[in-house]
């Protein structure tokens, strides 16, 4: 993998937002300006909005634009030190026991010092993204959906996001020799703590306008004609206004053009519309919602 360096880092917001587009990421100019500035100041970008607008993209979009990693810890309730920092390799440990017992090691400190080392230890995402043996560029760190996480493991990334180091107790703390590019994102199913915002850049992103959509299901979904693929978005932003438990959002704009196309359909009718809704669609009642309302009735003002 390229490594990344100084002067590969974007020169400017413009650059910065054509290097995105070459890899398929259109970034609006105040997105793009948070990007920037959270690379040229080293700070933590939070990016929160509705699920599916593309916050996850921005994290891969950045590692492929500058050739470095991408380490992603996906957040969860429930999730815990050992699952998202590190742990020790236990069935090494007891070998280790083992080896140590057939040797006849009885100074316990001795013991003890073998059982934690370095080469025993299982980093996961967050210690693998600030590792100081890591002599290669500094990966994009995202952690993902942290809406989804306990408060607890909120207030553990302070001392992460502060300084960029973590405490083992066995080792000490380890600390990046330069810190990682870190995305935070959140679909906002909870408030995350003013303690750990503050340590970060923030930026909303909300769903696209028409010519954003179209723009993106034109290149990530290239096999829809350019036709259908209009007429998907403008249906999918009229969507978008209907009182529904859940907004579809661009993947799933992007997997209904797919769908449809796999279908041969050059054109959107009732019909197709309809058998297809369960790909755009992924509640029940927004489905019989949408049928019993009459999809013409979004249809029309589209096909007419």
């Amino acid at each position: 993998m390229p490594t990344a360096t100084n002067e590969e880092r974007p020169r400017s917001i413009e650059d910065l937002e054509a290097r995105l587009a070459a890899g398929l990421y259109f970034a609006e100019r105040s997105l793009a300006t948070s990007i920037f500035l959270a690379l040229k100041l080293g700070k933590p970008l939070f990016l929160e909005g509705e699920a599916g607008v593309g916050k996850t993209e921005v994290a891969k979009a950045l590692a492929s634009m500058l050739g470095v990693r991408l380490i992603r810890l996906q957040c969860y309730e429930g999730l815990d030190i050992p699952t998202a920092v590190y742990e020790w390799d236990y069935s090494r440990q007891m070998l280790q026991i083992r080896l140590l017992e057939a040797a006849g090691v009885d100074n316990i400190e001795d013991a003890r010092r073998s059982l934690f080392t370095p080469d025993l230890l299982l980093k996961r995402p967050l210690l693998e993204a600030i590792d100081p043996s890591d002599d290669g560029p500094p990966p994009v760190l995202l952690i993902d959906e942290l809406d989804r996480a306990d408060e607890e493991f909120e207030a553990f990334l302070l001392e992460l996001l502060s300084d960029f180091q973590i405490t083992i107790p066995e080792l000490g703390t380890l600390r990046a020799k330069q810190p990682p590019m870190v995305i935070l994102t959140s679909n906002r199913t909870r408030e995350i703590h003013d303690a750990l915002r503050r340590r970060c850049l923030y930026h909303w992103i909300d769903y696209p306008d028409a010519e954003k959509e179209f723009r993106i299901v034109r290149s990530k979904a290239p096999s829809a004609a350019a036709d259908l693929s209009r007429q998907v978005v403008e249906f999918v932003q009229a969507l978008r206004h209907e009182d529904l438990y859940k907004r579809p959002g661009v993947a799933e704009t992007l997997d209904w053009a797919n769908a449809l196309s796999a279908l041969d359909a050059t054109a959107l009718t009732v019909d197709n519309v309809s058998e297809t809704l369960g790909v755009l669609l992924k509640y029940q009642d927004d489905i019989e919602q949408v049928r019993n309302q009459g999809i013409d009735r979004l249809l029309d003002p589209i096909t007419s």
